[in-house]
């Protein structure tokens, strides 16, 4: 009978100690975490001397940090955890205005467009072929629809 405890003691101790302990094969699933202002080349490219607040917060989004002690600087902060590695990436980028709440200055960790990409026109339209049909394919009739099988109409029945 002692026995017998004494080995109900020792198979408890050593189940409960293992939900303590994790092998190295093993592990848990870890999300990209991404946090702040996403701001790309193309966003800052937009940016001009003299440009209101407001015209600033429509190309850019409203500001991370917008301290009440430094009225005339808006900062914006990108942080990105990777799950899988645990790098972090962060970019900071300041904007500055002056008296007035006119953009005076940039900086931080997106470069600021040139003079060339201001002025030259961008097209952000491209042409996509989508294939042509023949002559004798195009005056061919479209064959009839199909019927949905009978699972696709019973899924379709629920809103799937």
């Amino acid at each position: 009978m002692r026995r017998s405890r004494l080995m109900l003691v020792a198979a408890s101790s050593v189940l409960i100690s293992a939900c303590s302990w994790k092998p190295g094969f093993i592990n848990e699933y870890k999300i990209d975490i991404q946090q702040g202002n996403v701001l790309t080349q193309e966003m800052v490219a937009q940016l001009k001397p003299g440009q209101t607040r407001d015209q600033v917060r429509f190309v850019l989004g409203t500001p991370m940090v917008a301290d009440i002690f430094h009225q005339q600087r808006w900062d914006y902060v990108y942080s990105y955890r990777n799950g899988r590695t645990g790098t972090v990436e962060g970019r900071k980028f300041t904007v500055f205005f002056d008296a007035d709440g006119r953009l005076e200055r940039v900086g931080g960790d997106v470069a600021v467009a040139d003079v060339a990409e201001l002025t030259t026109p961008q097209s952000k339209s491209r042409l996509v072929d989508l294939g042509s049909l023949s002559g004798e394919a195009a005056d061919k009739p479209l064959p009839p629809r199909e019927e949905p099988s009978f699972f696709r109409r019973f899924l379709n029945m629920f809103g799937f």
